[in-house]
């Protein structure tokens, strides 16, 4: 689909990036990767011009770090990074969510519904890259609805160095369940206009997302970590 763009075409830039972006969100170019242009461009059949242009909005969103002598590299965050941001990115979604409760508009209020409901079909499905680019939406939109631009740019800026991180805490059954029923609190509490609930939920929706990473990133290091001499085996 890619290839058949105007090689000049905004269109075909745009695909790119956002192509690239959900590589990286989903895990197919895992964190600490270099992103290589050349590889890159022969695996989307383009040239390198559009596969440049991405890495540096990519950079700019956080999803990427430009590092002097290696290039643009997937980014990597240590457990303390992970927390840190977690934590931020609660207060910044409980806020929202309390100022979306106060100003959110009819309309708003219909589309949040709208795309809700596509997220449960694709829940439905375990469609889980469907899943994550409704739920983003979702977020974004009720971020939007609180109707302040700074917070909406803290956000998004905050939010792009988690969003491979909030992909992969879906991939647990029971915690996904979860996740859709807060996802329900959420529009009962924009709908009922409750801005102390709204807030708490969006909160505690964040911390439990939070506390599914840790447990992953803990769980993959201790597998890789290398045997103590008493568990060796002989």
């Amino acid at each position: 689909m890619v290839a058949t763009v105007p090689a000049n075409s905004p269109s075909l830039h745009e695909a790119i990036f956002q192509k690239l972006r959900s590589l990286l969100v989903e895990g197919a170019i895992a964190p600490g990767s270099k992103l290589n242009e050349r590889e890159l461009a022969e695996r989307l059949h383009v040239s390198r011009t559009p596969i440049r242009e991405a890495i540096r909005r990519l950079a700019a969103d956080g999803l990427v770090e430009l590092i002097a002598n290696r290039g643009a590299i997937a980014i990597q965050l240590s457990l303390a990074d992970v927390i840190h941001t977690f934590d931020v990115i609660a207060q910044l979604e409980g806020y929202s969510g309390e100022l979306a409760a106060k100003n959110i508009s009819n309309a708003t209020l219909s589309e949040l519904e709208a795309l809700q409901y596509e997220m449960m079909a694709s829940y439905a499905r375990r469609d889980l890259s469907s899943y994550y680019k409704l739920n983003l939406g979702i977020h974004h939109l009720i971020n939007q609805a609180a109707n302040n631009p700074v917070l909406s740019q803290l956000f998004t800026q905050v939010n792009a160095r988690i969003e491979a991180l909030r992909f992969r805490s879906n991939q647990n059954g029971v915690k996904w369940e979860k996740a859709v029923e807060e996802h329900q609190e959420m529009i009962d509490a924009l709908k009922s206009r409750d801005s102390e609930r709204m807030r708490k939920v969006m909160i505690q929706h964040v911390m439990n997302k939070r506390d599914v990473v840790i447990e992953l990133l803990n769980s993959e290091a201790n597998a890789t970590a290398p045997l103590s001499p008493e568990t060796s085996p002989i």
